[in-house]
């Protein structure tokens, strides 16, 4: 990642499922350390958020994707994030050893009861199944320092 290019405040992410399984990474750092944690990061000034959401799956993951629809969007007095649905284009999974220690696929409704996966990234899951084209904004009380935020969901 060049830091220089990189606008630490607008990040993506994006919820993969293919056949009933979703792909999750190990985190190593930060919050999400030792969780499993939907892949994602920071947008560099010289692309689009569908860009760098599919650059950042295949950094992390080897995967290589496509953006489909905005399945939600945290704002806080930091910065933003928006997550996306995403379509498989091609590649197999396999962990960058660096921003995750392990990249799987686990059935969508082990999800839900696993202790390892935070709430947003279980509520990004949600929404990205869910067929409801609106979205509607739910406030959160986050552990992370930037306080509590809005998170928009399907």
């Amino acid at each position: 990642m060049n830091g220089e290019n990189t606008n630490y405040q607008k990040s993506v992410t994006g919820v993969l499922i293919v056949d009933g399984k979703v792909l999750l990474g190990r985190h190593t750092y930060g919050p999400g350390k030792n969780r499993l944690i939907v892949p994602g990061g920071y947008i560099n000034n010289d692309e689009t958020p569908q860009d760098a959401v599919a650059r950042e799956y295949l950094e992390e993951t080897g995967i290589v994707v496509k953006a489909k629809d905005v399945i939600g969007i945290r704002f806080n007095m930091r910065d933003w994030y928006v997550a996306f649905s995403l379509e498989y284009v091609s590649g197999t999974a396999k962990s960058d050893n660096d921003e995750n220690s392990e990249v799987i696929w686990l059935d969508v409704n082990e999800v839900q009861g696993r202790d390892d996966v935070p709430d947003l990234t279980k509520r990004l899951i949600e929404s990205a199944m869910n067929s409801n084209p609106a979205m509607t904004k739910k406030e959160y009380a986050t552990r992370e320092q930037c306080g509590e935020y809005s998170l928009y969901t399907k």
